[in-house]
C-alpha cells in the first residue's frame, strides 16, 4: 500500500520513516515555528504568504533558514503533488510546514558536528477531515473564555507561530468541561478577547467587521482574505480593542482559519450571539470565498 511522503531535512521519505532525535529542541523546549497551508481542488491556497510568515517567524526566533523562501514553495508544491495521488477527487490536503531551533548536545551525551546541529526542517500533509467541523458549518461555534490567558506580547509576540502550545493545550481543557464541542476565545491579562485555538476572531456590529488589534494576536492569512473580501464587498473592517461585552452585545461573530476559511460564531459563555445563528455578513464573506477559490466552501465541509 501506497503511504504519503515526507519531506524531513532535505528528503523527501515514506511518512512511517520520518522520527525526530528525542533530544531535538523542538521536543526538549517546544522550539519550534510552523505554518499550516490547505489545498483547494488539490491545489495548495496562499502558499507564498504562509511561508513568508513562517520565515518572520524563524528570524524572530532566532532559527537558521537552512533553505531559502523559494526553495521551500517548491519543495511544498512536489509534496502536495506527489501526496494529493492517494487521495480522492473530491478530497483536499492539509499542508504542515515545521523547523525546530536544532539539538540539545547536552541530552546527546556528545559533541554534535555543525551538520548534525543544523535546525530540523520537515514539511508533511495529511488528508483534510471536513466532518470535524461541521456542525460547527451549519450551527455556528461556541466559544468559551476559559481562566487560561493569553501569553503577552511582551514574553513572546503573537505575529509568530510556534508550537509551544501547552497553554493552550490547558485552555482547551477548560473549555472543553463546559462544552466538549466548544472552542476557546482567551483573553489578555487587560481583559482583552485576543483570538481561538487556531483562528482568528472577528464580529460584526452596525454592519462593520471588528478585529481585536495586531498586539495580541496573530496576523493570519485567512484573517487577510477576510480583509480583501470585505473591501470588494463593501463591508467596512476596523481593529480595536474588544471586550467580551463586546461579543456578547455583537450583531454576529465568525472565525477565520486556514481548515475552514471562515465559518460562523453564535454562542458565547452559553449565551446566544445576537439570534444565535449564521448572520448575513458570514454568508456574503463565504459566498465571495466559494467564488475565489472556485467551490462552495460550506458545501464542502458540510457534505
Amino acid at each position: 500500500m501506497q503511504e504519503p511522503q515526507v519531506y524531513l531535512n532535505g528528503k523527501f521519505i515514506p511518512a512511517s520513516e520520518a522520527a525526530l532525535p528525542i533530544y531535538d529542541k523542538g521536543i526538549v523546549l517546544g522550539a519550534t515555528v510552523t505554518q499550516m497551508t490547505r489545498t483547494y481542488g488539490q491545489k495548495l491556497f496562499r502558499s507564498e504568504a504562509h511561508i513568508r510568515r513562517l520565515y518572520y517567524s524563524l528570524r524572530y526566533a532566532s532559527i537558521e533558514q537552512v533553505v531559502s523562501e523559494k526553495e521551500l514553495v517548491e519543495i511544498s508544491e512536489e509534496l502536495v503533488s506527489r501526496n494529493a495521488e492517494l487521495l480522492q477527487p473530491d478530497e483536499e490536503l492539509g499542508l504542515i510546514q515545521f523547523s525546530t531551533a536544532g539539538k540539545v548536545p547536552l541530552y546527546a551525551g556528545r559533541v554534535l558536528s555543525d551538520e548534525e546541529n543544523r535546525p530540523t526542517l520537515c514539511a508533511h500533509t495529511f488528508r483534510l477531515d471536513f466532518s470535524y467541523y461541521a456542525d460547527a458549518m451549519r450551527q455556528g461555534y461556541h466559544v468559551v473564555t476559559p481562566s487560561t490567558r493569553h501569553i503577552p506580547p511582551e514574553c513572546i509576540d503573537a505575529k509568530m507561530k510556534y508550537r509551544s502550545r501547552l497553554h493552550w493545550h490547558i485552555a482547551d481543557s477548560q473549555t472543553q468541561q463546559v462544552d466538549p464541542k466548544a472552542t476557546s476565545l482567551l483573553l489578555d491579562l487587560q481583559g482583552n478577547i485576543t483570538e481561538c485555538s487556531g483562528a482568528n476572531f472577528l464580529l460584526v456590529r452596525d454592519g462593520t467587521i471588528y478585529s481585536p488589534t495586531l498586539r495580541n494576536i496573530l496576523p493570519g492569512i485567512s484573517r487577510d482574505v477576510v480583509i480583501e473580501l470585505a473591501g470588494k464587498l463593501g463591508i467596512p473592517f476596523k481593529e480595536q480593542d474588544l471586550q467580551l461585552y463586546d461579543v456578547v452585545t455583537a450583531d454576529e461573530a465568525f472565525m477565520s482559519s486556514t481548515p475552514f476559511g471562515v465559518c460562523p460564531a453564535t454562542k458565547v459563555n452559553g449565551k446566544p450571539i445576537a439570534d444565535g445563528k449564521p448572520g448575513p455578513i458570514w454568508k456574503r464573506l463565504a459566498d465571495a470565498w466559494s467564488e475565489l477559490v472556485g467551490l462552495d466552501i460550506v458545501k464542502q465541509i458540510t457534505t
